[in-house]
């Protein structure tokens, strides 16, 4: 079942989403050659703390997985594509991009984003594949006005990322957001024929996450149960921002 939300609700998620918000720029202005992944894990969590929050993601519990999720961030480096875990082995190097995925929950409401940083300087095609994601993000959030379909979300992606010459992981999705972290509807960044495609409407909340490959779709999850790579080995880029589905038009809950 989707959960609309009322304008009071929708205000005390943009609390959250606006805490989110300034995690990822503080972390967008330390991410760098030599800092560990761990590094940024402290800073955020020590940030989610002091705003008296609680992180979404740890603490997760993930059947596939069959554990709770340690971390406050995933921050999933080059190929990784999702649910990568700080680690202070992790150093950055010149040349790597880093996804940091990050959530909170404040007044029983959540806020979900992401950004892909490149560590110094980067291959242009890796650039480009993080341009074309972030593009895609921005096309599937045009979408989200009240009476299109789901499918219009999905397929704004899929038609950028794969019009640029990238691929759409199929295996991982955006998802509804509100007093749960996922709720319906499930998200995929392609059309998806056999699933539901309900129209949009006033008060719902999509978290919209195009997670784009330089090669092929397919992904594989490593033997830590968590992190989620591209199979072929290459790039991976991700970005995600909360949207509620207004009168007035998309409202980007996770940015001011």
């Amino acid at each position: 079942m989707i959960v609309r939300k009322t304008a009071a609700e929708l205000e005390k998620m943009r609390q959250s989403g606006l805490l989110v918000w300034t995690i990822l720029e503080e972390l967008r202005k330390l991410v760098r050659e030599g800092i560990t992944t761990q590094d940024l894990e402290a800073v955020a969590e020590k940030m989610i703390r002091d705003a008296g929050a609680r992180p979404a993601f740890k603490g997760y519990y993930v059947p596939a997985a069959g554990a709770k999720y340690p971390f406050v961030l995933c921050t999933s480096v080059n190929q990784e594509i999702v649910h990568g875990m700080p680690s202070a082995k992790r150093v950055l190097k010149n040349g790597d991009i880093v996804s940091i995925d990050t959530g909170v929950e404040m007044n029983g409401y959540y806020g979900d984003s992401a950004i892909t940083l490149p560590v110094g300087e980067v291959k242009p095609e890796t650039v480009r594949l993080i341009e074309v994601t972030a593009r895609a993000l921005e096309l599937a959030i045009e979408k989200a006005r009240p009476g299109n379909r789901l499918s219009d979300i999905c397929g704004a992606v899929q038609e950028h990322v794969e019009s640029n010459g990238f691929s759409v992981v199929r295996e991982y999705v955006g998802h509804g957001i509100g007093t749960q972290l996922h709720e319906e509807p499930q998200i995929p960044n392609y059309v998806d024929r056999k699933s539901e495609n309900p129209r949009l409407k006033e008060g719902m909340v999509l978290a919209i996450e195009p997670m784009v490959n330089a090669g092929r779709p397919e992904s594989q999850v490593l033997p830590d149960h968590w992190t989620a790579v591209a199979k072929d080995g290459s790039y991976s880029a991700h970005f995600e921002h909360c949207v509620a589905v207004t009168a007035n038009g998309p409202w980007v809950l996770t940015r001011p």
